[in-house]
């Protein structure tokens, strides 16, 4: 998008904030992120999750 577009939203916003409802669920999803994000950074990414390579190997 550009400039313009995003300054209307911005106005468009300016005058009609979002309810208290809606930026609460909005900051959950956030915290939901990062928690999920220092979850997998504390204990690392599990070994179930990571795909096998199928088919030819790598040229070493």
């Amino acid at each position: 998008m550009n400039m313009l577009t995003w300054l209307v939203r911005a106005k468009r916003w300016a005058q009609r904030p979002p309810s208290e409802k809606r930026v609460k669920f909005v900051l959950a999803i956030i915290a939901g992120c990062i928690l999920l994000f220092l979850i997998e950074r504390y204990f690392g990414w599990p070994d179930a999750l990571t795909p096998n390579r199928i088919g030819r190997s790598p040229k070493l």
